[in-house]
């Protein structure tokens, strides 16, 4: 596969996403680099190894003459599931680096962005121009992962520390919910073959039939969830599916009582944002839930999560406009639209589709195969993206997943239900 981009635009975007990266890290202290959260998340200085990582890894060491790695370690330390290349280290023990120092990182990244340029600037040859594209994008999804593992962190520091100031709208009307109606019928979804970049999960482009649905006009609201939570939302196990139920049970004495980052004080509610701890907003929308209640809530509204397919399809005529990384707020904002909105930026919305292929799915050739197709389990689709998202990398198409347990990214709800 290769994508068609003029050398000097891929150049340019190259140090533009790079540069990006590094801006995202300057609210930082130094001890915050190297905090691993949870088994799931990474430190920020694994992440900027990483990413730069990939690019040695897949564009340089393919790509130039008898190339020497910057250092064979690396590819132990910061391959994240590429067993293609070798082995990983263990996801869980990333947090256990001290060394290299955030210092050596960052002399990492300078020596591998002089590289990539000077081979873009040699040898503009399309599959390299694809491959650095592909890392581009890899890089703006560890962004993301990036803002979440660091949010992660402080949210469970007793301190709360914020990472920005930037406050977005808590203020003016907000409209009530409306069912907009679908008629469905026989549609396509997926991705066309083209010039422009794609992930191979998102192909080929195919045919389904929809049965007619309403879509709600907006995301669900903190508002809408305490209502949920004050009717024994998270005790009516009639609400939960079993693996939601024996998931709630696992937990024992962290049982969840409310969405991740929600806490109580002195009979107020409070929200830990990235700007810090401030009252919960109740109108702005909901986020950080699982699949698991947001199924829950859905069912106890009488209405249920949409498929992907459904999504998309509601989606085919709006424009990618909402609240991205760019916005610099890094959270969820209101929304006062009167329109059928919000599908694009603020919270990435749970589908009820399982991440599966799609019919006559092909993955990335070679060891970039295992990009996405090895994670096809388990998992459900989540569409849209979200506050920490990069626009220019959200695509109508662009399917996210993550297990349905999963609730410390930008993930929330809008609501479906069959109109037959």
């Amino acid at each position: 596969m290769s994508v068609l981009i003029e050398k000097p635009l891929i150049m340019t975007d190259f140090q533009k996403v790079r540069s990006q990266t590094e801006e995202l890290c300057s609210p930082l202290e130094i001890e915050d680099y190297q905090i691993q959260p949870m088994a799931d998340a990474s430190p920020p200085k694994w992440h900027l190894a990483h990413v730069t990582w990939f690019f040695e890894t897949f564009v340089l060491a393919k790509h130039s003459h008898n190339y020497q790695v910057f250092n064979p370690a690396y590819n132990y330390l910061f391959n994240s599931y590429y067993n293609g290349v070798g082995s990983p280290y263990p996801r869980a023990s990333r947090g256990h680096l001290s060394r290299p120092t955030v210092a050596e990182i960052y002399e990492y990244r300078k020596i591998i962005d002089e590289r990539i340029l000077n081979l873009l600037e040699t040898n503009p040859d399309p599959e390299i121009i694809f491959r650095v594209t592909l890392g581009l994008h890899h890089e703006r999804q560890h962004q993301e992962l990036m803002l979440t593992d660091v949010k992660y962190n402080f949210g469970n520091n007793p301190l709360l520390p914020s990472y920005n100031k930037k406050i977005g709208n808590n203020i003016g009307q907000v409209l009530p919910q409306k069912w907009i109606e679908f008629k469905g019928g026989i549609a396509e979804v997926g991705a066309f073959y083209s010039n422009d970049f794609i992930f191979d999960n998102e192909t080929p482009r195919h045919k389904v039939f929809l049965a007619p649905f309403y879509f709600s006009s907006h995301l669900v609201t903190n508002r809408d969830f305490l209502e949920f939570i004050q009717n024994d939302g998270y005790e009516r196990h009639d609400l939960w599916l079993s693996d939601g139920w024996a998931h709630l049970k696992s937990l024992g004495q962290n049982r969840w009582k409310y969405p991740l980052y929600w806490f109580e004080e002195d009979n107020v509610l409070f929200e830990y944002t990235l700007q810090g701890p401030r009252p919960l907003d109740l109108d702005a929308p909901l986020c950080h839930v699982s699949a698991y209640e947001a199924d829950a809530f859905a069912r106890w509204k009488g209405a249920r999560l949409p498929t992907e397919q459904e999504w998309e399809f509601a989606a085919s005529d709006l424009p990618v406009l909402g609240n991205f990384l760019s916005s610099g707020y890094f959270h969820p904002t209101r929304d006062d639209k009167e329109s059928f909105s919000g599908l694009f930026g603020d919270v990435w919305e749970w589908t009820s589709s399982s991440y599966s292929p799609y019919p006559g799915f092909s993955p990335f050739e070679g060891s970039l195969g295992e990009y996405n197709g090895k994670f096809m389990s388990s998992q459900l689709v989540l569409r849209g993206g979200s506050c920490v998202s990069s626009h220019d990398h959200i695509r109508k198409t662009y399917r996210n997943f993550f297990y349905p347990r999963d609730r410390w990214q930008f993930s929330g709800i809008r609501l479906a239900k069959d109109s037959f």
